[in-house]
C-alpha cells in the first residue's frame, strides 16, 4: 500500500520531491495501488519507485524519470510519458492505452516494446 507521506509530498510539490529524493536516494519508495491520475508530476524523479498497480491515468509524466521503477500492473492509460525516462522498468501487464510516448526512453523495459512504439501516442499495448 502506497506510503501517505510520499504521496502528500509529491502532490504538494516536484521541486520538494525531487529535493527530498536527492537527500535520500537509496529510499525504497513506495507508491503500491496510489491514486494518481491525472496528477501532474511532470519532472518527477520516480525512480526506482514501487508504482505496482498504481493509477496514473491521465498523468503528465513529462519528462519524468521512471528508470528501473515498478510499474507493473499500474494503469497508465492516456498517460501523457512524453520524453520520460522508463528505462529498465517494469511494464509487465500495465495499460498503456492512448499512453504519449514520444520521446521516452524505453532501453531495457522489460517486457520490451515493440520498436514502434517510441515516437507516438499508441492506440493498443503491444509489448513482446
Amino acid at each position: 500500500m502506497a506510503n501517505q507521506y510520499y504521496l502528500t509530498l509529491l502532490r504538494q510539490n516536484i521541486h520538494a520531491w525531487n529535493a527530498w529524493k536527492r537527500q535520500h536516494p537509496k529510499k525504497v519508495v513506495d507508491l503500491d495501488h496510489a491514486n494518481l491520475s491525472q496528477a501532474n508530476l511532470s519532472g518527477a524523479d520516480l525512480s526506482q519507485a514501487n508504482l505496482g498497480s498504481a493509477d496514473l491515468s491521465q498523468a503528465n509524466l513529462s519528462g519524468a524519470s521512471l528508470y528501473q521503477a515498478d510499474l507493473s500492473n499500474a494503469n497508465l492509460e492516456g498517460a501523457n510519458l512524453r520524453g520520460t525516462d522508463l528505462s529498465k522498468a517494469d511494464l509487465r501487464g500495465a495499460n498503456l492505452e492512448g499512453a504519449d510516448l514520444r520521446g521516452a526512453i524505453l532501453e531495457g523495459a522489460n517486457p520490451q516494446p515493440s520498436p514502434d512504439w517510441q515516437g507516438r501516442v499508441i492506440s493498443r499495448p503491444e509489448l513482446s
